[in-house]
């Protein structure tokens, strides 16, 4: 069930698009189906999501008050008691809904702070908390709203401690540091907390507390630094004020770098006592229950992470990093559940881009849950190794179930969008990327599987939309690796989706002569050639050397892409195909 439902004509949805971030980067779920055409009938999933969802939200313009399907919508959200209608350009509003207050959204202008903005909040905010109160049936979840729509829980951002020691390779350990504190005061039921992906974005800048505490309608934020040298850590920790900027606790400490989990759990029990918060038994034991107490698996782990966070996915030799990593973590501490977890993702990873042998992470995926059974990661990880054997039925329960333990993960909702995409049940897919893209202003993957699905789809501004982000994302990761063949690919099929064909061209050649083995970049290049250049014979030859040696995982995505559609009965990729999959099935008889 979504908190909120939204209704719109899909001719607005670059105008609604970035409404709907602000509102999940609120906190609240949203449902919205890209997909809907004027005139399209109900069926029984979107009756059922509108139904079900505590507030309606109706986008009113020119185009969707002249459509049948969104009048019908705001009908029954009108006679459900749910509807909360906005309107851009003083469009005219049908008879039935007139009478019903409706905010002005023009001078929005996509600032979370703006008198309509919060007039909008504040609607949605109280139609949720009536809906909650008025269920008989159903407990509403608690909701993950950081500002006065949550009512009696106080909202904290936890900004990204910054890295003092001198050595830009222990990012790592400070960022690892951050995100344990926002896991730590998670834990506190009076508390609501940004989530890790949210707080991120603001990495590296420079911050404007007022400003961080309006756009993410949070009353407190934190903010801090960490130096680690030899055996000792030092970090330093501020509680300020997001209204006053006033420093509400403050505090230094230096300690044996032995004492780092006692020292988060001290961090997090001041902040509780500088807000005068009671902290329950339960919660306090939550907090002091890591994942592990060993600092040598504890590191291995941070450094493990960071190279999933930031590395080139088709890079098999980051993978392996971060499997042997976690690997060395697990064997110092066989229970860390979160080590399993991240291990079964790199394994999945090899063998989905560069095959070979083993589960491809099922039993470490396993491990980690018969120690974690609520660990949202390994429930996403087990959902993609299901699905790349066939056994769609319980990828589908997994990823459910992830879904519903952590429905704000990044690493969730990204697995997601691929299980859907991958069963060519491309809005679901749209949905999850859109929301994975949100959650982490790094993704480049979304973005260019958003890409796929909204050409696919026959959006066409949404395509741009998508290709628009890509691009700003790649500009940032090849100043740090010029050499990043999967960004590079990126890059080529979103200059050539803008129409910008001999740019697309030219990444293409200078790409293939710095990284010419990269079975990501390639792939991404012949789909760029098929859908937006119009060059089939050139995409038959880019995938070429890489049927020879494609894994199972990337030949399943294969063929769900519709990228690859225009050319799917062409004999030669015919041939290519069936010759990857004799070579495969020779190969599974091996093992």
């Amino acid at each position: 069930m979504a908190d909120v439902f939204v209704s719109y004509a899909r001719t607005d949805k670059a105008r609604v698009a970035p409404l709907i971030a602000a509102l999940e980067r609120h906190g609240w779920s949203i449902w919205w189906d890209p997909a809907i055409d004027a005139g399209q009938q109900f069926d029984d999933q979107i009756e059922a999501e509108l139904k079900r969802a505590k507030a309606v939200l109706v986008v009113w313009t020119a185009a969707s008050a002249a459509s049948r399907w969104v009048r019908g919508e705001a009908r029954e959200a009108a006679d459900l008691g749910t509807l909360v209608p906005v309107r851009f350009d003083g469009a005219r509003l049908p008879m039935d809904v007139r009478a019903i207050h409706t905010t002005d959204l023009d001078d929005w202008a996509e600032d979370t702070g703006s008198a309509a903005f919060q007039a909008l909040l504040r609607s949605l905010g109280a139609m949720i908390a009536r809906s909650g109160a008025n269920s008989s049936t159903v407990t509403a979840p608690v909701l993950r709203t950081h500002g006065a729509a949550q009512a009696g829980r106080i909202g904290i951002c936890v900004l990204p401690f910054v890295n003092m020691s001198g050595d830009s390779e222990q990012e790592y350990f400070s960022d690892g540091i951050t995100e344990d504190i926002i896991t730590d005061l998670s834990k506190v039921s009076a508390l609501s907390v940004v989530s890790r992906n949210s707080a991120f974005m603001y990495k590296g800048k420079q911050v404007d507390v007022p400003q961080v505490a309006r756009e993410l309608s949070v009353s407190h934020v934190l903010e801090g630094s960490v130096r680690k040298a030899g055996g000792r850590v030092r970090i330093t920790a501020q509680l300020v004020d997001g209204t006053s900027h006033d420093n509400l606790w403050a505090e230094r400490y230096d300690r044996e770098l032995s004492d780092i989990f006692a020292l988060q759990d001290e961090i997090s029990e001041a902040i509780v006592d500088a807000l005068k918060l009671k902290l329950w038994p339960e919660e306090k034991q939550a907090i002091e229950q890591r994942g592990t107490t060993n600092l040598d698996a504890y590191n291995l782990y941070l450094m493990a992470r960071q190279h999933y966070a930031t590395g080139n996915e088709g890079d098999v030799r980051r993978n392996e990093a971060i499997i042997r990593l976690c690997r060395r973590a697990t064997e110092i501490d066989p229970e860390y559940a979160q080590a399993w977890a991240l291990m079964a993702v790199g394994q999945m990873l090899v063998r989905m881009v560069n095959g070979g042998i083993g589960d491809g992470g099922l039993s470490a995926a396993e491990r980690a849950l018969s120690l974690d059974a609520k660990l949202a990661a390994a429930h996403a990880v087990k959902a993609g190794i299901l699905s790349e054997s066939g056994r769609h039925d319980e990828a589908i329960a997994e990823i459910g179930l992830a879904l519903e333990l952590d429905p704000e993960s990044y690493e969730v909702n990204r697995a997601a969008g691929y299980l859907y995409f991958r069963q060519k049940r491309l809005q679901d897919a749209i949905r999850h990327f859109e929301k994975a893209q949100s959650l982490v202003d790094t993704d480049l993957s979304s973005s260019n599987m958003l890409m796929t699905c909204y050409t696919a789809t026959g959006d066409t501004e949404a395509a741009h939309r998508a290709a628009q982000v890509t691009l700003s994302r790649a500009k940032k990761a090849l100043a740090q690796d010029p050499s990043n063949g999967a960004v590079m690919g990126f890059c080529c099929y979103a200059l050539a989706l803008m129409g910008q064909a001999e740019s697309a061209k030219g990444w293409m050649s200078r790409a293939l002569l710095i990284d010419p083995d990269n079975i990501n970049m390639r792939y991404n290049f012949a789909c760029a050639l098929t859908t937006q250049l119009n060059d089939p014979d050139a995409a038959i030859e880019m995938l070429r050397p890489l049927f020879q040696a494609i894994s199972l995982g990337l030949l399943n995505h294969a063929k769900a892409d519709p990228d690859l559609d225009s050319i799917r009965d062409d004999p030669r990729l015919m041939q290519m195909m069936a010759g990857a999959e004799t070579r495969l099935a020779v190969e599974a008889v091996k093992l």
